[in-house]
């Protein structure tokens, strides 16, 4: 007779299968933390075999010990002006520090932060068989090949694969300095982007103003009383464009916006499109990003500098995508200059405080939209006080140095506040290898992301030959 199933006959679990004892439920945690480690060590050791390897291959690199051999700098303070007893008594005087010393356009070692023309370099002040050629004098007047002073400040580079020639674009900011107010910032009206050509990195023809200043029209974003800053150009290999990408404010800083602007040749001239607000956020210190895959990104700093932005453009590079993410959170980071070497992406800013130079720290990350980490202050020589005022400067870009993979070029301003058309450049051999100098905040440890070292020279030589065309 066949059997009835009903609720009546089902077998019923016993408890023994339902509850697990103590010691089975310690064995498990303990076997899942045990795999969990293994995977992290399996992970930890990948990665650090891999930078090991990175770092071997670059140290070897007969360049590199060159670049690495820093010079240290002893700046002696000036002698105490003399002052009248009535002013010691209602002030007394306060010891004067280096960073004081910088910004005092009276100060009597001004000279050792910003050195006359008379050290000038160039191609019209050292000619084909001075062995200065191909050297950087970080920090002296720097002349174009028609032995003027170039004007690219806050500026990047775009290596055009086209025509093999190095495009610099900067603020031309050759015009007097002023404040609109009493408290406003130091300023210069804006003329436009310049824009230089090289085929060796050292030798730069100035091809002029590729985006002009509008002289008559005040509510043009680039009147000449507005603010232009930062510019950067990428190329868009779908739409044959090169696109450029600006800070746009009005003279108290309070319209924050990004500018964009389009040429079909790299010399221009560009043609100005809008400006916008980024993803309805402030933006004032900005840079992008082209990665390997062509993706290009828009970095800048936003919510009253606290903290840093990033997002992808659109395919044409006219416009951001909705995508955003908030990085470096509440750190007030600036000047941010975005690298990559190997599948790392690093990065470089600087503190807020205005013209005066700050600590820069160097962060980096698995992925460009984060998260980020920060690896410490990644300059190496001259002095304490060089180390935690970025050598008197401020990122802006860095490029990779032809010829030593893992190696860079870091560019900087040191900004002359009296006078920002003579403000300096500064560029510096980088390099990536060795371990971060900052315990880690949110990878417990793994991977072991590799130091970034800026390291400081009065002088320095390229490597000839090698990578992309230096001639």
């Amino acid at each position: 007779m066949r059997m009835m199933k009903n609720k009546h006959n089902k077998k019923q679990p016993t408890t023994s299968l339902l509850r697990c004892s103590p010691v089975s439920l310690v064995l498990s945690t303990v076997v899942g933390c045990v795999f969990m480690i293994h995977l992290t060590m399996l992970y930890s050791r990948k990665y650090t075999v891999d930078l090991e390897v990175s770092s071997q291959l670059l140290t070897h690199h007969p360049i590199v010990h060159e670049l690495e051999r820093v010079e240290e700098e002893n700046i002696h303070m000036p002698p105490p002006r003399k002052r009248s007893p009535r002013a010691i008594k209602r002030k007394p005087k306060t010891p004067t520090t280096l960073i004081e010393e910088f910004l005092d356009e009276n100060s009597q070692i001004r000279h050792l932060f910003f050195p006359d023309t008379k050290t000038a370099f160039g191609p019209t002040k050292n000619d084909a068989n001075d062995t200065s050629r191909r050297t950087f004098f970080p920090g002296k007047i720097w002349m174009d090949t028609e032995g003027n002073p170039i004007q690219a400040h806050g500026g990047g580079i775009l290596f055009d694969e086209r025509s093999n020639v190095y495009y610099w674009y900067g603020e031309y900011k050759d015009g007097p300095t002023y404040q609109t107010h009493k408290k406003g910032p130091a300023r210069v009206d804006i003329i436009g982007v310049g824009c230089y050509s090289s085929k060796d990195l050292w030798t730069w023809k100035n091809e002029g103003v590729v985006l002009a200043a509008e002289e008559t029209d005040e509510a043009h974003d680039l009147h000449k009383s507005n603010v232009l800053e930062r510019p950067k150009v990428i190329y868009n290999s779908n739409t044959k464009k090169y696109v450029m990408w600006m800070h746009i404010d009005d003279a108290n800083y309070t319209k924050a916006s990004v500018g964009v602007a389009t040429s079909d040749d790299p010399t221009g001239p560009f043609e100005y499109l809008y400006s916008k607000s980024p993803h309805g956020f402030d933006s004032r210190d900005m840079t992008v990003f082209k990665d390997d895959d062509n993706t290009a990104y828009l970095i800048y700093s936003s919510e009253d500098n606290s903290v840093l932005h990033i997002g992808p453009l659109t395919e044409d590079y006219l416009d951001v995508k909705p995508v955003m993410k908030r990085i470096m959170v509440g750190q007030h980071r600036e000047a941010p200059a975005i690298f990559k070497h190997q599948r790392t992406y690093y990065m470089i800013t600087s503190g807020c405080t205005g013209w005066a130079p700050n600590e820069a720290l160097a962060h980096a990350a698995e992925s460009v939209m984060g998260p980020w980490e920060t690896l410490g202050n990644p300059c190496v020589g001259g002095n304490k006080v060089f180390r935690l005022t970025t050598f008197f400067a401020q990122s802006t870009f860095v490029m990779p140095l032809p010829g030593v993979p893992g190696a860079f070029i870091f560019m900087a301003d040191r900004w002359n506040p009296a006078d920002l058309r003579d403000s300096r450049y500064l560029w510096l051999p980088l390099i990536v290898g060795g371990p971060a100098d900052r315990p880690l905040e949110f990878s417990f440890g793994f991977p072991m992301w590799s130091r970034v070292s800026v390291y400081w020279h009065r002088q320095w030589r390229l490597p000839s030959g090698g990578g992309k065309k230096i001639s």
